[in-house]
């Protein structure tokens, strides 16, 4: 049996639901859908601005690598110079740690000198009984005292003969000398102290004048003991 058409339904039907379908998924026939979207959505790309925005993504990931690591090697060194620096801290406080009560003991030692030096050269040659026991109770209380201080970083600056330095030396008169050169120390009027690399007192001094002058970069011995 046909239709008017010269159709069998079936064939028909079958046509008109083909057309249907089509105009069901024509992305051009459905309002508010971009067609390019459409494309996108069934998996037809540009290949080009793929490669595009992926290209973009790795600039940007080792861009964001490079600013890691550059902070991580910063923060390395940063965390190198706290230690270092901790550690000289640590050093100057065990080496520095005393230098104040160093300084009040100083006080002590030139009391002890200057009782050893109160005594009459004559007294001392004689020897007598009493005052030699005496002196030479001083004597040893003196080096007992000095060999505490040095045990704890503090020694006895010995300049005479030395060439004068102003680090450690502080110069009260010039003496008159052309056979030696100038400044060189020539008399220690009062005995100057070191703890570690710094000066704890300064020695108070005579210089000579009026001898050779010394090179400007001969090395000093000042600061030995």
């Amino acid at each position: 049996m046909t239709s008017d058409t010269g159709k069998r339904p079936d064939e028909t039907f079958g046509t008109e639901t083909s057309q249907a379908a089509e105009t069901a998924f024509d992305a051009n026939a459905v309002p508010g859908i971009d067609p390019t979207q459409a494309g996108a959505r069934q998996g037809f790309a540009d290949p080009a601005a793929a490669a595009s925005a992926d290209a973009e993504r790795i600039q940007a990931l080792e861009a964001e690598n490079n600013d890691v690591k550059d902070r991580l090697l910063r923060l390395a060194a940063d965390m190198e110079n706290l230690r270092r620096r901790t550690e000289r801290e640590i050093k100057d406080a065990r080496t520095y740690a005393v230098t104040g009560f160093a300084r009040e003991m100083l006080q002590v030692a030139d009391n002890l000198r200057r009782a050893l030096e109160a005594v009459p050269a004559e007294a001392k040659a004689e020897g007598e009984g009493s005052l030699s026991g005496l002196v030479d109770g001083v004597e040893v209380t003196e080096r007992s005292l000095l060999s505490v201080l040095e045990r704890h970083g503090v020694r006895r600056l010995e300049p005479e003969g030395q060439r004068f330095d102003p680090n450690f030396h502080q110069a009260m008169f010039e003496v008159p000398n052309p056979d030696l050169p100038n400044n060189t120390v020539v008399q220690v009027v009062q005995a100057g102290y070191a703890i570690g690399e710094r000066v704890l007192r300064p020695a108070m001094v005579g210089v000579s004048k009026g001898g050779p002058k010394v090179a400007a970069d001969a090395p000093s011995a000042a600061a030995q003991g």
